[in-house]
């Protein structure tokens, strides 16, 4: 006989796999992985690809490439909290 537990786990188990396949398959396997909030690739690509054009608009005296690092920077810093995805309370 299921237990009232179980379906609720079910629930949370089918949840999960349908939010973050990744994270749930590694946790089966045993190897948990980060879940998808708080894997930062893309905002440290973004970033180091900011400050390149920063550094490269201070050294080469381009306005262009200093704005342009500037905004790309105003773009990545976001991309660093975990919680961007929920609605403000």
């Amino acid at each position: 006989m299921r237990q009232p537990d179980d379906e609720h786990l079910v629930d949370l188990a089918a949840r999960l796999e349908r939010d973050d396949p990744r994270f749930a398959r590694a946790l089966g396997s045993g190897r948990p992985a980060r879940p998808r909030e708080y894997r930062r690739t893309r905002a440290w690509g973004s970033l180091g690809v900011a400050v390149t054009l920063l550094a490269a608009g201070m050294a080469l005296p381009e306005g262009i490439l200093v704005a342009a690092g500037l905004v790309l920077a105003g773009i990545a810093v976001p991309l660093f909290d975990p919680h961007r995805d929920r609605p403000p309370r």
